[in-house]
């Protein structure tokens, strides 16, 4: 539907060649935008809906009091499912605090979070397959869990700023949310207009970026440059990653022109968990809970561990 949508508006109407390199972008860009805000709409609403059932506090009460290890592995399990985006890392990293949750299951939880977003994997799913799916998914749930760990052998009580320690629950605890059919409805219509305002733009130029490199960059280039065996090629897309504001659902377009294209799938999946994960956003809201030194931990540890993932698809694939 989406395809025959964008034959008819590029080649038809506008009488762009389907040879050309602007008749190329402009049939991606097209037909990448309206399926994506569609996706994303019906998306973001189901989850609206979810997300009425579920609250951080629900989560924090849920992780609280497990052993470590079951902790860790529900912290991760419910960071990738729970519909939070980083804006609420804040919140969520001082309640799990104040709960007395390990700050390495906590660490754990925040990288799963934004890394794993279900808006993201839908997505995915429709785009790219079940398959490429599945193995950012598997990747993404390591990452996070191995992360933890690491995180927490540095013992990062000692960078956690002081006022996390003081603060009280009631500071940070969310609005009630009214239960019923209405509320539900209205508070999942308020998720679709309240994301969708915020990230319209960058998808936008996600898919503007998958566009031009689906349509001007050549086959052979993108595979010389980005080969399967150039090791340069992952950390370069990890470190390209964490500057550019975006997030995993406006980078789906440029990795699906990168796929395309032939750049290899480590590659690819590097590229998008560095913009997810240590991305400046998600960063600059961290340094509110986590002292300098902290947070450099947490982008190493996050940088090796994409990186390493990165190789071994690459080397697998």
């Amino acid at each position: 539907m989406f395809e025959q949508l964008a034959n008819l508006l590029v080649y038809q109407l506008g009488g762009f060649s389907a040879e050309s390199h602007l008749g190329t972008a402009l049939h991606f860009f097209v037909m990448d935008t309206t399926k994506i805000f569609v996706m994303l709409v019906i998306i973001i609403y189901l989850m609206g809906l979810f997300r009425t059932l579920l609250s951080p506090e629900k989560v924090r009460d849920y992780i609280r009091g497990r052993s470590k290890a079951l902790a860790r592995t529900l912290a991760v399990t419910l960071g990738a499912v729970t519909p939070f985006c980083s804006c609420s890392s804040v919140p969520l990293f001082i309640g799990f605090v104040e709960a007395g949750i390990p700050l390495g299951v906590t660490f754990s939880f925040l990288i799963a979070s934004p890394m794993i977003n279900e808006i993201a994997v839908v997505l995915l799913i429709g785009i790219m397959g079940w398959k490429l799916t599945l193995l950012y998914v598997i990747a993404g749930l390591t990452i996070a869990y191995v992360g933890g760990v690491v995180m927490e052998r540095f013992h990062p009580e000692k960078w956690v700023e002081s006022y996390v320690w003081k603060i009280q629950m009631g500071q940070v605890a969310q609005p009630a949310i009214d239960t019923s059919l209405r509320g539900r409805h209205e508070f999942a219509i308020g998720e679709v207009k309240e994301i969708v305002r915020r990230i319209w733009l960058w998808v936008l130029i996600g898919i503007g970026a998958g566009a031009l490199f689906h349509g001007y960059v050549p086959q052979a280039w993108a595979e010389n440059l980005t080969g399967q065996y150039n090791f340069l090629a992952v950390p370069m897309a990890v470190i390209l990653g964490v500057p550019l504001y975006s997030n995993a659902v406006g980078v789906i377009p440029l990795a699906e022109a990168m796929l395309a294209k032939g750049v290899a799938i480590g590659t690819t999946l590097a590229l998008m968990m560095s913009i997810a994960a240590i991305s400046l956003p998600e960063l600059l809201i961290l340094r509110k809970v986590i002292r300098l030194p902290g947070l450099l931990l947490f982008v190493s540890v996050l940088t090796v561990a994409i990186v390493l993932v990165g190789w071994t698809f690459n080397l697998l694939s």
